[in-house]
């Protein structure tokens, strides 16, 4: 069996590999519910916008529900102090995720403007609302949530929904949202042809630039928050301990990582290279290759969050001792251990039938498509 502080790190890269996984399946299925109003100019146009995703959305929401799942599981005490802090944060995203099953569904089941227009306003909201919603939690993590426990371990959160929706967390906001809008844009135009093809570029190479000029203007803001740094000794393998240490909060300390290994300066350096690549090839109609792309610069984003808070997953600035990290706010040495071996079995199953599924129904979605199955197509 692997040793405790080694399943604490592999548990820390595969919880980030399931965000990361969120963000590129069920993130493009986000994107393109986001660009749905603006793409589709028509009934029919709409539809086959829909329809692009519409085979495949249920199945990405596997990796919605893996994450949740695996955060439960491995970090327990970060999913409890999370969904109680952000209480009314995460029922905004359960409620706008609502609009999606139905929406899908329902939209085409009666043929009348109002109630399609309805439906398609739904999944603009369940496709919108979410990343912002992610983003703003994950501007707030980089600041401190303030919550402290007491010494039965009952975390409290001080705050308000009102004090999470500040400068800092709206402009991670916008750099989640123009990630997805950007990977929901480059599978549209790859899945579409024609006006909506151009109409899909446009909005994609938008989403780019205001991608990389939002994450240029995070990182720079950042300099100016305190991070935290952990000043007592760390033994990766002792048992989880919530308040058995010190820390303090001091400028710079996010970056520190950065200076000890330099390599990990390649995160950024993707997600700025490759939302500007994806942008240059989908003008020049390799639509496949910016898909690619772009989902290589959501993993150079959410991959430059991560390095920077290591080993911090959500920090307190209530009670700095008291922020949970990657050491203290685990599971058992045999819950990790049961759960490692689960993942290796079962992570590349789903990566299987979900690449299977993306292959039997390959190719493009067409006007003429929709109006040959004007019965059987969302």
């Amino acid at each position: 069996m692997l040793d405790y502080g080694t399943l604490k790190m592999i548990w820390w890269l595969l919880v980030g590999v399931l965000l990361i996984g969120f963000a590129i399946m069920d993130g493009h299925d986000m994107g393109v519910g986001t660009l749905l109003p603006y793409v589709g100019r028509s009934d029919v146009e709409r539809r086959v916008v829909i329809n692009t995703v519409g085979p495949h959305w249920d199945g990405n929401q596997v990796w919605f529900i893996t994450g949740g799942g695996a955060l439960f599981a491995a970090w327990p005490v970060v999913y409890a102090t999370a969904f109680s802090g952000f209480y009314w944060a995460m029922m905004l995203v359960l409620w706008a995720l609502f609009f999606r099953p139905v929406g899908f569904d329902y939209r085409s089941k009666i043929h009348h403007p109002l109630w399609r227009s309805v439906w398609d306003w739904g999944l603009f909201v369940g496709g919108t609302v979410p990343p912002l919603v992610f983003g703003i939690a994950f501007g707030n993590l980089l600041q401190g949530v303030p919550f402290h426990f007491d010494q039965y371990l009952v975390s409290t959160y001080t705050g308000s929904f009102w004090q999470l929706l500040n400068p800092f967390a709206l402009l991670a906001g916008v750099v989640s949202s123009a990630m997805l809008t950007l990977q929901g844009g480059t599978y549209l135009a790859h899945r579409t042809e024609g006006e909506l093809q151009v109409r899909a570029i446009r909005a994609a190479v938008v989403a780019a630039v205001l991608l990389c000029l939002s994450f240029i203007a995070a990182g720079v803001w950042l300099q100016t928050i305190p991070g935290y740094r952990i000043t007592s000794a760390i033994d990766p393998a002792a048992l989880p301990d919530v308040l058995g240490k010190t820390v303090v909060r001091e400028q710079g300390a996010w970056m520190a990582n950065y200076a000890r290994e330099p390599l990990l300066w390649l995160l950024p350096a993707m997600g700025l290279g490759g939302a500007v690549l994806a942008a240059l090839l989908l003008l020049k109609r390799h639509t496949l290759a910016a898909f690619v792309l772009s989902s290589l610069a959501l993993v150079g984003v959410i991959g430059t969050a991560g390095a920077s808070m290591f080993p911090f997953v959500m920090p307190s600035s209530s009670l700095p001792a008291a922020s949970l990290t990657v050491w203290d706010s685990v599971s058992s040495h045999l819950s990790l251990a049961i759960m490692f071996w689960a993942a290796l079995i079962f992570m590349p199953l789903v990566i299987l039938y979900t690449s299977w599924a993306y292959r039997v129904m390959r190719g493009k979605v067409t006007t003429a498509h929709i109006e040959a199955n004007q019965h059987s197509a969302y």
